[in-house]
Formats: structure tokens, C-alpha cells, sequence
């Protein structure tokens, strides 16, 4: 079944209503910390704080969602306020000496806590990239081009990072070509930086050489160097919505290269193997961890149902229905649009709740923590309503 104009143009009005009347409203004013700088995230079912630790990525996360609020939707005060609140926060007290950033902090910023990888500066490159956008600041356009290129430099330079692992059995894992497409398309959008076209098309061109395997119609989460499967518990382990937002990374460049035929399959076909093994025919909802051979999986939580890889599958399907026409994108993205909402989204307070058991049944009811906050729902939203109003011809915002 495909969706008519009527249905598109509904959809777009939910995804606007919710993004401004739900689920941005139960983050802010409430979580803007003016004592300290920076947002106070983690929150209850009810927006009550359960604890006043600040993740860092995170932090950067809710400066790109306001000034992306700011720069696209209305010229809020309000929202440009809080992403000033988060930027200077960030830079006041979120990078060691080494230049690298922390992970979690304080409330009044002391480091607690520092990672091995860089995803606390990818993610305050796509901050302080739409920050300077909204405020016109090239101070804060330059500080996001260079810690751009220190990202280019961990992801490709061998011993800048602590490992994770020994050189016993070498890995690589997708997230790094997945965080760098994403980051350098952020970048271009809003301030423009010199290459991103060609490090994104490489990044692209290794995600479908090495972890994309159609032989055996699968997106593999890490595999050795050369992209070969490593057949141990780890390597086999699959995570189905990681894949899937990395097919809407892949859509969304086709997208900015014209419909650019070749991106549009891969983005696909990652879409068609990734939701072919996450989908629960049983419960529905994306299962969180497979093994691609089928076999048990280590991690516990592996048939939980947590909250982004929902908001990623929604993106996705929503994306390659309007750029493809074809209608089991439009089946997915209604059985997932359905489940999700029906399920994660909070009536009483707003928002979603995080994590659900297998059954669809509430495990906890946080909305904040060290890996929740505004982000993969606001931008899920953010995304659907921009690409809807665009298809229905109505312009963007």
C-alpha cells in the first residue's frame, strides 16, 4: 500500500506537532542550566532530574538540535539562548589538555571521564557548525573545521586513539565511516569546508566495499581490515538499526548528489538486509543485537527494543519511499512509524521513553541519561517533517 498526498501531507503535520508540541517542550526551558552552562539531561518519565552529570556528547548533540531548530524553523530567541548555553559550556570545560574531549562530567564541568573514541568532537563539529550558522559567528564556523580535521586525523591515522583491542585479531568497525559521513555532510550544510565531498564518497565507498555483503544479504557492524568476516562471537554480532541509519546517511548524500543512482541501491539494499533481520515478526519493533549466522548472541539486552534505532528505521524508510516510490518502503515506514509511537512515546509527559523489553513493555522510564537525550527523536522528527514539505512542494521549515 502506498501513501497518498492526503496521508503525506498528515504525516507531516504529526511529525511538526510532535517535534514542537512534544517532544522539544519536554527538554527545554526545563533543562537549560544557567548556573553552570550546558543542559541538565537526565531526567524521569515527568522531566524530574535523576542525576546533574553532564554527557559531553550529548551536550553537543542539543547545540546542533537548537541551532538546527533555530536556523530552519523560526529565529527563536529562546532556542539560540540554550545553544549558547551548550556551546560555551563546551568549550569552557569539555577539552583536556591533549585536545581531545571528555565524555562525562560534572555539572560544573570537572572530567570524570574520558573515552577512546572521538565522538564527543564529532559531535561537537555538527554543534558548533550550525551554532555558527545561527549566530553569524566564523570564530565558531572555524573551531568546527578544525576539530573536523583532528577527527579525520583519529579516524585514519593508526596510534593517535588508546585501542580497544590488541592486534591479535584486528577490526574495524562501521561506526567510524558512518560518524565521518554523517559529521562532513553536517559540516557542508551549514558553513561549507573544502573536501567533504570527496572524504564522503570514500567513507561511502568502504561502507559498501567492506561491511555491505549482498552475497549474504547483510550490513556487518565490524569486520577485519580487509573486510572479511571474523567468525568469532564479536565480529558475527549484528546491530540492524546502526545499519539502517547508516543507509539514510548513504540516501540522504544521493539525495544532495542529484538522485546519484549507485548510492540510491546501496542505501537500499542496507535498508532491505538490515530490516529483514532486525524486524520482530513476533512482537514487532527492531531487535537491538543478531548474529549474522543465526547463532546466539553474547549481550543480554540483544532482544530489547531500544528507542533510536526506531527513530533511524522511520528516517530510512521514509526516505527511500519518497526518493524510490517503491511501495515496501511505504510498509516499512508505516509498521514502524506505528510501532514506535504506539509504544515509546510518552502521552502523559512527552516524549519517549528509552527502552522497552521484547514484548513492547516499558523496562525503565528514564528519558536522559549518559546516551539519551534530545537527539535521535527531535532530529528523526526534524528530518521527516523537512523531507515531507520538500516532496509535497511546499518548501523547507
Amino acid at each position: 500500500m502506498t501513501y497518498s498526498r492526503e496521508e503525506l501531507t498528515s504525516l507531516r503535520d504529526f511529525y511538526r506537532r510532535q517535534l514542537l508540541e512534544d517532544t522539544v517542550p519536554f527538554w527545554f526551558p526545563r533543562s537549560y542550566d544557567h548556573e553552570h552552562g550546558g543542559f541538565l539531561f537526565m531526567r524521569d518519565a515527568n522531566g524530574t532530574l535523576i542525576d546533574d552529570d553532564k554527557a559531553v556528547w550529548i551536550q553537543g548533540r542539543a547545540v546542533w538540535t537548537l541551532s538546527t531548530l533555530y536556523n530552519t524553523v523560526e529565529r527563536r530567541p529562546e532556542w539560540l539562548e540554550g545553544a549558547r548555553l551548550g556551546m560555551e559550556f563546551l568549550d569552557r570545560h569539555c577539552f583536556d589538555a591533549d585536545g581531545r574531549m571528555f565524555f562525562h562530567v560534572t555539572r560544573d564541568g570537572r572530567p570524570i571521564r574520558k573515552r577512546r573514541y572521538f565522538f564527543s568532537e564529532t559531535f561537537y563539529v555538527i554543534g558548533s557548525a550550525a551554532y555558527a550558522r545561527a549566530t553569524g559567528d566564523d570564530s565558531y564556523a572555524e573551531k568546527s573545521r578544525r576539530v573536523f580535521e583532528r577527527c579525520v586525523e583519529y579516524a585514519t591515522v593508526p596510534g593517535l586513539l588508546v585501542p580497544k583491542f590488541t592486534d591479535t585479531r584486528p577490526a574495524k568497525g562501521i561506526g567510524v565511516p558512518m560518524i565521518m559521513t554523517n559529521t562532513a555532510q553536517e559540516l557542508r550544510a551549514n558553513i561549507g569546508h573544502d573536501g567533504c565531498d570527496e572524504r564522503i564518497a570514500g567513507w561511502i565507498a568502504e561502507i559498501g566495499r567492506d561491511f555491505v555483503k549482498d552475497d549474504i544479504r547483510c550490513v556487518m557492524e565490524q569486520v577485519a581490515p580487509d573486510g572479511a568476516i571474523i567468525d568469532h562471537i564479536d565480529g558475527r554480532t549484528l546491530n540492524p538499526g546502526h545499519a539502517i541509519e547508516g543507509a539514510w546517511f548513504i540516501l540522504n548524500e544521493a539525495r544532495h548528489r542529484g538522485g546519484d543512482a549507485a548510492l540510491v541501491s546501496l542505501g537500499c539494499r542496507m535498508i532491505d538486509y538490515m530490516w529483514a533481520r532486525g524486524w520482530d515478526e513476533a512482537h514487532g519493533g527492531i531487535l537491538y543485537f543478531r548474529d549474522v549466522y543465526g547463532r546466539p548472541v553474547q549481550e543480554y539486552w540483544q532482544d530489547m527494543k531500544f528507542w533510536w534505532p526506531h527513530n533511524e528505521a522511520i528516517i530510512a524508510t521514509l526516505m527511500a519511499f519518497l526518493m524510490t516510490g517503491e511501495l515496501r518502503y511505504a510498509e516499512m515506514h508505516r509498521k514502524v512509524h506505528a510501532w514506535a509511537y504506539g509504544h515509546f512515546h510518552d502521552k502523559a509527559h512527552g516524549e519517549w521513553y528509552g527502552y522497552l523489553h521484547r514484548d513492547g513493555s516499558l523496562a525503565q522510564t528514564a528519558k536522559g541519561n549518559l546516551f539519551k537525550g534530545p537527539f535521535h527523536l527531535p532530529r528523526q522528527e526534524w528530518i521527516c517533517q523537512q523531507m515531507l514539505s520538500e516532496h509535497l512542494g511546499e518548501g523547507l521549515g
